[in-house]
């Protein structure tokens, strides 16, 4: 039995995500979350595909991300094709697979099983997820903030499942 997390991982890496476009990995991650019980907006902004999920009301422990990636590069440099997610000694490889389609993949995995072992939590979770950050990140993120400041919204906490840095975690 595969691991709900590695396959979710893997049907996110199948999906040729190169920024700003999403190719389906909003529509995957919305229908799961759904299906529990989010409420979904979409923002986009110009050719930006964003969503703003929401479960519950009160204090919003939030889920950032994004489902775009950055160019493959050389093909023939590849072990394996990019968009193929391949399992090899135990470690899954395929664009995306660190930065960040894994860490989205958790965090709905983690939203499916906390909603599931406690229906009528306190608290409301969220996820806000873009598909402009690896390249300009001008209709991402920042837009999506905007929108939900400007109606006095407010992300009491926030998980960014971000892996990059140079020197210590979060530094870039």
């Amino acid at each position: 039995m595969i691991c709900p997390v590695i396959e979710l991982a893997q049907q996110l890496i199948k999906r040729p995500s190169l920024s700003p476009h999403d190719e389906g990995c909003q529509q995957l991650l919305i229908a799961r979350l759904k299906a529990i019980g989010f409420t979904v907006e979409t923002l986009d902004f110009d050719d930006t595909q964003n969503f703003w999920a929401w479960r519950g009301e009160g204090r919003t422990l939030a889920f950032a991300g994004h489902t775009d990636v950055v160019p493959v590069g050389d093909e023939k440099c590849w072990h394996n094709p990019p968009f193929e997610p391949t399992i090899r000694d135990g470690m899954l490889y395929g664009r995306g697979a660190a930065d960040m389609k894994g860490s989205l993949a958790a965090m709905v995995v983690a939203a499916e099983r906390f909603v599931a072992a406690n229906a009528t939590h306190q608290g409301r979770l969220a996820f806000l997820i873009t598909s402009d950050e690896e390249a300009s990140a001008a209709h991402g993120t920042v837009k999506v903030v905007e929108a939900l400041m400007a109606r006095n919204e407010r992300l009491d906490y926030c998980l960014v499942g971000e892996p990059s840095s140079t020197d210590r975690v979060g530094d870039v």
